[in-house]
């Protein structure tokens, strides 16, 4: 009677996690970044004006899981493809990562770091990568070892309160 009970009760429990797993169909790159950036349409989603143009910090803490890229970096990636596929023109979107704290080290060049062409091909279509220089030093990140492109400003606050004052917003994802 009890391992009947606590089947039940599995079930029900398990039942609407398994309803809840993500699907990946319908996802693709591009069509800036074909690597990566994956994004769905949105076929009943209300058109962006045409007149639209986004100027967006990214502010990402967060290192990469071993062996993976760093999630908030594909982040900026799937916004620019998802808004050029919905019609957006790619120079009406300029894209800033400001990263600190653990991240930092995922702006380091070499063999180990996953993120690297990911954040090469970003560079090479205009988006900028900024460090946080408290990050750096507390981290014992030298500035001769970032991959090549990538900005450094005294901290990442001051990098964020100067984007403002240029008319970026921060996405918080």
């Amino acid at each position: 009677m009890k391992h009947a009970l606590a089947l039940a009760l599995a079930t029900l429990i398990a039942s609407p996690l398994s309803a809840q797993q993500a699907s990946r169909e319908g996802f693709a790159t591009g069509p800036v970044f074909d690597e990566f950036g994956p994004h769905a349409p949105v076929p009943t989603a209300e058109p962006i004006p045409s007149f639209s143009r986004f100027e967006i910090a990214f502010d990402v803490a967060t290192a990469a899981d071993d062996g993976a890229r760093n999630r908030g970096f594909e982040s900026a990636a799937r916004f620019m493809n998802m808004h050029v596929a919905a019609g957006v023109p790619e120079d009406r979107i300029k894209l800033v990562v400001v990263v600190h704290g653990r991240a930092a080290g995922d702006l380091v060049s070499g063999e180990g770091n996953v993120s690297e062409a990911m954040i090469q091909a970003m560079l090479d279509r205009g988006v900028r990568f900024i460090l946080c220089g408290q990050s750096a030093a507390a981290r014992g990140v030298n500035p001769d070892e970032l991959i090549e492109g990538v900005e450094m400003q005294l901290s990442a606050m001051t990098a964020h309160a100067l984007l403002q004052q240029q008319g970026y917003t921060v996405n918080p994802f």
